[in-house]
C-alpha cells in the first residue's frame, strides 16, 4: 500500500509540474484549463495567494514531520519561487531593484538559512 501512495504522490508531483510549466508557457491554455476567464486578474491574483499560503505551510509540515535537516532541503528547494519571482518581475516591466531587494533577497535567505540547517 505504501509503494502505491508513493507512486501515486510522485506522479502527482510531476503532472503539477506540467501544470505550472503551462501557466508559464501556455497562460491563456493554462487559465482556460484551470476554469477561470484568460484575463481574470482576481484569479490569478487568488492563485498567487493560495501558492504563497501552501509556500509557507508545506515547509512547516516538513519541520514538524521530518525535523530541521528536511525543512532546510525544503527551503532551498522553496528558494525557487522568489527566483521566479524575480524574472518575472524584471521580465514584466518591473525594476531590477524591486527583483533584487524583494525577491532575490528572500531567495538568498531561503538557501542560507535552509543550508545551515540541513547541513547541520
Amino acid at each position: 500500500m505504501t509503494v502505491v501512495a508513493l507512486i501515486v504522490a510522485v506522479v502527482g508531483c510531476i503532472f503539477i509540474l506540467f501544470i505550472g510549466a503551462r501557466f508559464l508557457m501556455a497562460p491563456r491554455v493554462a487559465m482556460a484549463g484551470f476554469g477561470v476567464p484568460q484575463d481574470s486578474v482576481r484569479a490569478l491574483t487568488s492563485i498567487k495567494g493560495v501558492r504563497d499560503i501552501t509556500s509557507g505551510v508545506v515547509p512547516l509540515v516538513v519541520l514538524t514531520a521530518a525535523g530541521h535537516h528536511a525543512f532546510g532541503w525544503a527551503l532551498v528547494a522553496a528558494a525557487l519561487t522568489p527566483i521566479g519571482d524575480a524574472v518575472i518581475v524584471i521580465t514584466n516591466g518591473g525594476t531590477l531593484r524591486h527583483a533584487v531587494s524583494v525577491h532575490a533577497v528572500t531567495a538568498l535567505v531561503l538557501v542560507i538559512a535552509g543550508l545551515v540547517l540541513a547541513l547541520a
